[in-house]
C-alpha cells in the first residue's frame, strides 16, 4: 500500500512538469490566435451542419406526370368516324375542342433552364455552309410561320390538296396514328415489342429490340406531331403529354448535355427523340422543352467525330451516313425552333458527306464512299438542308436516279429509303415528285392493315430492320411518309422569304 503510494505520488511528480509546460506553452500563445482557431472549427462545425450535399455530375432529368399511369392506363380513347372521301374531299378529321392539359404543368426539375435559353446565345450566320433559311422561315400560299407551320388543321388541308395527297391518304393517317396511340405503355413509353402494349396488345409481327425506349418512344411521338397533335391541342394530346414526359424522364445529363443513348439504340435513339423534342418544342414554343430540346442539340454538338465530322455509334466514333442523317436531321428540327446550333457542327457534317459521295455527289455509301439507294436518299436529303440549290448538277443527278429507281414496293418493302426517299422527292418537286408520290401514297393506301382485321390501321413488311423495329417501326415510318405532304414547308419555292433568319 506504501509503495503504490510511493509510485503515485513519483508518477504524479513526473506528469506535473508536463502539465506546467503544456499551460506555460498556452499562455504564451497570443490571444488573437486562440480566438481564431475557435472561430474557424464552429464554422467548420456549421458548413457540415448545413451545406446542401454535392451534386452528382451525372443527372437524370425528371417531370411532375400530370397524366399519371393510371389515367393513361384508363383512357378512353374515342373511335374515328370513317372519312367519305367523295363528301369530305380532303378534308382531315376533326380535333377534339379541349383546353390545353400540360400549359404550365410540365415541370423539369434538377434542369438549369437559362443555361439553355437561346436568346442569351449570339446565333451566327452560317453563310453558304447552313441549312436554307427558306425552310426556316417562310410563306408560301398565306402560310407563314416555321417548318411546322403547314401541320395546322386548315393549313393542312390545303398543303395535302396542293402537294398531291388524297382523303384516302389522310384517312390512313388517321387511323395509323390511332393504332400507334393505342399501344402506348401505362408509363407513357411505346415499345418496339407492342404486344406489350396499353389498350390493345398485338400478337405478332413485333419487334425485337425491346431494350429501346427511348427509340421507339420517340418513332411514336413523330407520327402525332406531323399531323398536328401536339401536348397542349388534338385528339391524343395526353399521349403525347405523357410521350414526352416520358422521354424527358429518359434524358441523362451532363453539363450542358443531355443524352437519350441506349445500348440497343446507339445514337439513332438519341437523333430521334432529338427529333421528337425540338419539333414538340418549335410546335409550342413550350419553354418547359427549352432546356432539353437544347441539350440534345448540345450533345449532337459534344460527341461528333472530330476529325470525320459525322456520327455513328459511340462518341466521336468515326461516321456512318445512316446515323448522320438522324442527326442532320435532328439539328434541323432544333433549327425550325431557333435553337442554338453550332456553324462548325453543320461544316463538319458536310464534310462527312463529302466524304462518302461518288458520282460527284449524286451518289453515297455507308462508312465508304458507294452508291447504296438508302444511303443516296439520306445523303440527298442531308445536302438539301445543308445548302445545296434545286439546280445544283449532283443533285439533279441523284433525284433522277432516285425517280428511275422508284419507290421500293412489295412484301419487302424497305421503308427506312421509302421514308427519306420520299422527302428528297417531295422537296424537290415537278414531274419527278409527281410520278413518285403516285405510286407511294397509293402503295401504303391499300396496304394498310382494314379496320376489320386485328392490328386494324397499321403497317407491316420483311424490309430491312423489321425484325428489330416490328409493326411499330413499320406504321410509325408510314405514317410519316404519308404526312410528307404537310410536314415540312418546302425548301424550294418561287416565292420563297427573301430575308434568311440568321441562325
Amino acid at each position: 500500500m506504501a509503495q503504490h503510494s510511493a509510485d503515485h505520488e513519483s508518477h504524479e511528480e513526473e506528469h506535473q512538469p508536463r502539465l506546467v509546460n503544456r499551460f506555460v506553452l498556452f499562455t504564451a500563445v497570443p490571444s488573437w490566435l486562440i480566438s481564431l482557431v475557435v472561430h474557424l472549427v464552429f464554422f467548420m462545425i456549421l458548413l457540415t451542419i448545413f451545406m446542401p450535399p454535392v451534386e452528382r455530375e451525372k443527372r437524370v432529368l425528371t417531370i411532375n406526370d400530370s397524366a399519371d399511369a393510371e389515367e393513361i392506363e384508363e383512357l378512353v380513347m374515342e373511335e374515328f368516324e370513317p372519312i367519305d372521301e367523295q363528301t369530305l374531299e380532303f378534308d382531315v378529321p376533326p380535333e377534339q375542342p379541349e383546353d390545353a392539359v400540360l400549359s404550365d404543368e410540365i415541370v423539369v426539375s434538377d434542369f438549369q433552364e437559362e443555361m439553355a435559353a437561346t436568346q442569351m446565345v449570339e446565333l451566327s450566320d452560317f453563310a453558304d455552309v447552313t441549312m436554307p433559311f427558306s425552310d426556316i422561315m417562310s410563306e408560301v400560299s398565306g402560310v407563314d410561320g416555321n417548318a411546322t407551320a403547314g401541320r395546322g388543321q386548315a393549313t393542312r388541308t390545303q398543303m395535302l390538296r396542293e402537294n398531291g395527297g388524297t382523303g384516302a391518304s389522310e384517312e390512313a393517317v388517321v387511323f395509323g396514328v390511332k393504332w400507334i396511340a393505342e399501344h402506348q405503355l401505362p408509363d407513357g413509353t411505346w415499345n418496339f415489342d407492342h404486344r406489350r402494349g396499353a389498350k390493345k396488345p398485338g400478337s405478332k409481327d413485333f419487334g425485337t429490340a425491346s431494350n429501346s425506349p427511348r427509340a421507339a418512344t420517340a418513332m411514336a411521338l413523330l407520327p402525332f406531331l406531323g399531323s398536328g397533335i401536339t401536348h397542349k391541342e388534338g385528339k391524343y394530346k395526353k399521349q403525347v403529354e405523357a410521350g414526352l414526359g416520358s422521354l424527358i424522364k429518359l434524358m441523362e445529363v451532363r453539363g450542358d448535355t443531355g443524352s437519350f443513348r441506349e445500348g440497343e439504340g446507339n445514337m439513332y435513339s438519341h437523333g430521334l427523340a432529338t427529333i421528337a423534342l425540338c419539333e414538340a418544342y418549335a410546335m409550342t414554343q413550350d419553354k418547359n422543352l427549352l432546356g432539353p430540346s437544347q441539350y440534345a442539340i448540345n450533345y449532337i454538338q459534344a460527341v461528333q467525330d472530330p476529325v470525320g465530322g459525322g456520327w455513328r455509334y459511340q462518341p466521336r466514333q468515326p461516321g456512318d451516313t445512316s446515323v448522320v442523317g438522324w442527326q442532320v436531321m435532328g439539328l434541323k428540327s432544333g433549327h425550325m425552333g431557333y435553337l442554338s446550333v453550332n456553324k462548325n457542327t453543320i461544316a463538319g457534317a458536310i464534310k462527312f458527306l463529302d466524304s462518302m459521295q461518288t458520282q460527284n455527289g449524286a451518289a453515297y455509301g455507308y462508312a465508304d464512299p458507294g452508291n447504296k439507294p438508302s444511303m443516296n436518299a439520306v445523303g440527298l436529303l442531308c445536302r438539301m438542308y445543308t445548302g445545296w440549290k434545286k439546280e445544283n448538277p449532283a443533285l439533279q443527278q441523284g433525284v433522277a436516279n432516285l425517280a428511275k429507281a422508284g419507290p421500293s414496293l412489295g412484301n419487302r418493302s424497305d421503308m427506312y429509303y421509302n421514308y427519306y426517299a420520299t422527302q428528297v422527292m417531295r422537296q424537290y418537286g415537278g414531274a419527278e415528285w409527281d410520278g413518285w408520290n403516285t405510286k407511294m401514297r397509293d402503295f401504303l393506301v391499300k396496304n394498310q392493315v382494314p379496320q376489320d382485321q386485328a392490328e386494324a390501321g397499321s403497317w407491316h413488311f420483311d424490309g430491312p430492320h423489321t425484325e428489330r423495329g416490328g409493326r411499330l417501326y413499320n406504321t410509325s415510318l408510314s405514317v410519316l411518309t404519308l404526312e410528307v405532304y404537310y410536314r415540312h414547308l418546302p425548301i424550294y419555292k418561287a416565292n420563297a422569304s427573301e430575308e434568311d433568319f440568321p441562325l
